[in-house]
């Protein structure tokens, strides 16, 4: 690996593990969803990164992809986010019963 291809490995790894902390730490719907996004994008510096270092668009059209799924994601989810939110006044993933619509 070159230098380059270190230090992007480096920041996805630091991007994704701070998304992984925030899912497992916040309990604001909001900010877990938010820490998803992260991840995923985390995954596609990585797909891009290493397609650019092989030469090849396999990783970029595996980005795509990943990033269409990434805003359908976000549609539904925020639309869930907002119902849910609309009903109990919170956000909260605390209370297992707020989801309940």
């Amino acid at each position: 690996m070159n230098p380059t291809l270190l230090a992007v490995v480096t920041l996805a790894a630091v991007l994704f593990c701070i998304g992984l902390v925030g899912v497992l730490i916040r309990r604001n719907a909001l900010i877990i969803f938010m820490c998803v996004e992260l991840m995923l994008n985390a995954a596609n510096l990585l797909f891009v990164a290493f397609a650019w270092a092989h030469g090849g668009l396999d990783g970029q059209v595996a980005a795509f992809f990943v990033m269409v799924v990434a805003a359908a994601e976000v549609v539904v989810g925020l639309s869930i986010i907002v119902a849910v939110y609309r009903a109990r006044r919170t956000t909260s993933v605390d209370v297992p019963d707020a989801l309940r619509l």
